[in-house]
């Protein structure tokens, strides 16, 4: 099936317009000292529900392998940015949550991202409509 010039347009305009809210999370992130990753892993993070997950639910929902997450959690505990926590009932099981400095900084990035995202807005729903126009 072959689309038409317009699709591809479309597909090009919305991969345009979120590749320009990504470059401005990056930046975003870079100037808070962490990489894309690490925010990513501090949002998971603050949005757990009992304010921890488990290391092995973290890996599957950034989907990363558990040595990576393991990786991760250990640049950022060296960091003072999250700590780690051994199941009463389980030892197998690793809880990881955010230290106080952590929950700070994920706080203030998450606030840019969404300032962020507010501006890109208009760009974003814009280039959505149109792939949903062409969709139909």
């Amino acid at each position: 099936m072959t689309l038409d010039p317009d699709r591809f347009k479309g597909l090009s305009s919305f991969r345009s317009a979120l590749r320009r809210f990504l470059a401005a999370s990056e930046a975003i992130s870079r100037q808070a000292g962490v990489t894309q990753q690490q925010y990513q892993v501090l949002l998971e993070i603050r949005a757990a529900d009992s304010g921890e997950l488990a290391m092995k639910d973290l890996a599957e929902q950034l989907m990363l392998t558990p040595h990576a997450a393991v990786q991760m959690i250990d640049r950022l505990a060296k960091a003072d940015l999250a700590r780690r926590r051994a199941s009463t009932d389980d030892r197998r099981v690793v809880f990881v949550s955010l230290t106080p400095r952590g929950e700070e900084l994920i706080d203030e990035l998450a606030a840019s991202h969404l300032d962020e995202l507010l501006r890109q807005e208009a760009r974003l729903r814009d280039s959505l409509a149109r792939l949903r126009k062409l969709g139909t």
